[in-house]
């Protein structure tokens, strides 16, 4: 039982959601771990065992990253994310809202401002609706009347 207690003081834990994505973040503090059998090291961000670079491709990689860059904290922890759900664009924004909320529990008041500033610690609501009978398989549209 105490190497559990041990263990869950290595990291910071968050949840970021987005549409139907979920990111389970972990930002460790120490120069590197192993985690699920990949060695992630500071300055590395895995996401479902893969090299992020490699998950959500070179694109993107300004975007994951931003609030690392915002607060300094680029090389000073090593993250692995656990992804499901949705598409690439909601894995990536829940993976953004998760590292920041993490970066948030780490020192809120040095960070919280500036994260908060950015609008990153904020979940975006906005999901997809549902379709609805007798729309024609669209949520808003109708079926064309044949009477004029």
């Amino acid at each position: 039982m105490d190497k559990k207690i041990e263990q869950k003081k290595d990291f910071v834990f968050a949840i970021g959601r987005r549409k139907s994505s979920t990111a389970q973040v972990r930002l460790y503090k120490k120069d590197a771990i192993v985690w699920a059998g990949t060695t992630v090291k500071k300055g590395e961000v895995v996401v479902n065992k893969k090299n992020a670079l490699e998950y959500f491709g070179k694109g993107f990689e300004s975007v994951y990253r931003q609030p690392l860059q915002i607060t300094g904290t680029e090389n000073k922890f090593a993250i692995s994310i656990k992804v499901s759900g949705g598409g690439k664009k909601g894995q990536l924004d829940a993976a953004v809202v998760g590292i920041a909320r993490c970066l948030d529990k780490i020192d809120r008041e040095k960070f919280h401002p500036i994260l908060k500033k950015r609008g990153m610690l904020t979940r975006d609501p906005r999901v997809r609706e549902r379709r609805k009978v007798g729309m024609g398989g669209k949520s808003r549209r109708k079926k064309q009347s044949p009477k004029r």
